[in-house]
């Protein structure tokens, strides 16, 4: 067996220094079938190390309830079959761009800001899920003939945080639960950040873009000795809906590795290759320095302008970076690996059923839930998807304003059954005022929680409550329909009809004769927003606002011949048009 070791200026490897030149690729990102190809495209660019996150949410999605855990130890048994190494980020908290930054939604909804400190509550129901998720970590260590070289505490804490007795807490908890490879941390390169989130005796490691010369000074000023490290060398940058795509220059990128590799640091590339927030779990972020101001979600695509894109493609940038590793090899770099199939031929889908949201929630829908004041989507135990509010306007009285405080995120309104206005957090008023008595129908829909900042973990859907005038409405029944409920046992459940000249909101099915089947990318027309499926596996939301305009569909997921497709088209569709090409 060998050993990996942390030295006073190196990183070891069974006696003998090592480089570690590493990229972030997160097995949850990426459909399982083509893990072993992107492992090997890693191994083609000149790296010897693959890093990922572990989020919690993905694996947890109620308390006590686990789906899939043993997927991160079958990924790093990919990324040693591919001659890897591999460094685990196991959170709690992971950032990433992702849904709550990998919390529950169950375990922020109770504790609030007591997450990510040392709260005994907290860190109980931390430790009960480490000691589920760790063994597997720990019977893969490089000293147990696994890939395992560095476990990573917590994530950014400095850039959130100063309890250091919660992180030395995390720190003890990894070790008992069977950990012994090396432990880190990860900040941004500043005192405040430093000394925020690192732990005594633990390797302290920094995140950046650009200066690296700068940011390891930062660091030596904090940790005079130890191995330089930057965990998160940040060569492309993630999407917001409605905002332009952020690229970054190959060139300018290769440069700023070139130096940090000058400084004889070794480089963790975030990302090598992005991959896709698959069903929804696309995070978003506050805009402003503070982090505070108003929601920005982040788009399906994680395609970072990453180095391999999100098809599993070599980019200009992957060429790029290939040349400044190759100076650091052992010897002549791996050749690709074959390229992944793409489609045989284009063709679209026809969507030839439809089913209004209201039979869609009878059949798929958990109960109905009836209080004074509107319960949140975490009250009701809704991760990603919609709720629809309904409440009674009294009467007789005359038409006043209807206002909803605390949206999170947006509300497709009905009164009376007839549409009345899409209300977000910063438009929060009808545009018409309204008379009583009144049925009012809100259908709520989560556009991600934050995943950094201290906005972390804030609730979703009518936080505060619905007003007529300056008058709350109570009384108000809530119900959630959960992203997870689509499976092909469940839609079967639900009533559809003829499509034929419906239009609107709801969800449509069809199906796509397909010949080849291969990695595809599937466009709509005629919608605005919603989420789609293929063979019962969600790709992920879609948007008219761009930028994003196509969704990408894994080889993997279709087959020769018929395939199906659903829409949940949640805001106003009219003749709508699936095409893969």
């Amino acid at each position: 067996m060998g050993e990996f070791r942390i030295g006073r200026g190196d990183f070891e490897l069974d006696g003998r220094p090592v480089r570690l030149l590493s990229g972030a690729l997160h097995y949850f990102r990426v459909h399982e079938a083509q893990w072993g190809h992107r492992l090997a495209m890693l191994r083609a660019m000149g790296l010897n190390c693959v890093e990922t996150y572990v989020p919690w949410n993905l694996h947890e999605p109620r308390p006590g309830r686990y789906e899939d855990v043993a997927a991160l130890g079958r990924f790093l048994d990919a990324a040693r079959a591919a001659g890897l190494l591999a460094i685990v980020r196991p959170g709690p908290y992971i950032c990433a761009e992702w849904e709550n930054g990998g919390l529950p939604h169950w375990l922020t909804g109770r504790f609030g800001h007591r997450v990510r400190t040392r709260d005994p509550e907290y860190l109980a129901e931390v430790e009960r899920w480490f000691r589920v998720l760790l063994p597997q970590v720990a019977e893969r260590q490089y000293d147990r003939g696994g890939p395992v070289i560095m476990v990573q505490v917590e994530n950014e804490y400095g850039s959130y945080g100063s309890d250091q007795v919660y992180l030395d807490r995390l720190a003890r908890l990894i070790e008992e639960c069977g950990v012994t490879a090396a432990l880190c941390t990860s900040d941004g390169p500043e005192d405040h950040m430093l000394t925020g989130g690192s732990v005594p005796g633990v390797l302290a490691t920094v995140n950046f873009g650009s200066r690296a010369r700068a940011g390891f000074e930062t660091l030596r000023r904090h940790r005079p000795a130890g191995p330089l490290m930057c965990m998160e060398f940040w060569c492309g940058w993630f999407g917001h809906w409605g905002a332009e795509p952020v690229v970054r220059d190959a060139a300018d990128a290769a440069g700023a590795l070139r130096e940090i590799l000058e400084c004889g640091a070794s480089v963790n590339l975030y990302m090598a290759h992005g991959g896709t927030n698959f069903a929804g779990w696309a995070g978003a972020n506050r805009a402003g320095g503070l982090h505070d101001g108003p929601l920005q979600p982040d788009i399906t695509s994680y395609d970072y302008d990453a180095p391999i894109d999100e098809y599993g493609r070599p980019t200009e940038k992957f060429w790029a970076f290939r040349e400044v590793l190759a100076a650091y090899a052992d010897g002549p770099l791996p050749e690709l690996p074959p390229p992944p199939a793409v489609l045989g031929a284009s063709c679209e889908a026809v969507l030839d059923e439809w089913a209004p949201l209201d039979a869609v929630l009878d059949a798929l829908g958990d109960e109905e839930q009836v209080g004074g004041a509107p319960s949140s989507f975490e009250e009701l135990g809704v991760d990603r998807g919609l709720v629809r509010y309904r409440v009674d306007v009294p009467g007789p009285r005359m038409p006043y304003p209807l206002s909803v405080r605390g949206l999170r995120d947006r509300a497709l309104v009905y009164v009376d059954g007839n549409r009345a206005g899409v209300l977000t957090e910063d438009a929060p008023v009808l545009p018409e005022p309204v008379a009583g008595p009144a049925r009012v129908e809100l259908w709520v829909e989560s556009l991600g929680r934050v995943n950094y900042g201290p906005r972390v973990g804030e609730p979703k859907g009518i936080t505060g409550g619905v007003l007529h005038e300056r008058q709350y409405l109570h009384g108000v029944a809530a119900r959630g329909l959960r992203l997870g409920a689509f499976s092909m046992e469940g839609v079967e459940g639900v009533r559809f009809r003829s499509a034929s000249g419906e239009g609107g909101v709801g969800l449509y099915r069809g199906s796509v004769s397909v010949v080849g089947p291969g990695d595809a990318g599937l466009s709509l027309t005629g919608v605005t927003r919603g989420f789609v499926w293929v063979n019962g596996f969600c790709l992920g939301r879609y948007w008219g606002v761009g930028p994003q305009t196509s969704l990408y569909v894994p080889g993997p997921l279709l087959r020769s011949g018929g395939n199906e497709v659903w829409v949940l088209e949640a805001e106003a569709a009219g003749e709508i048009r699936v095409r893969l090409e």
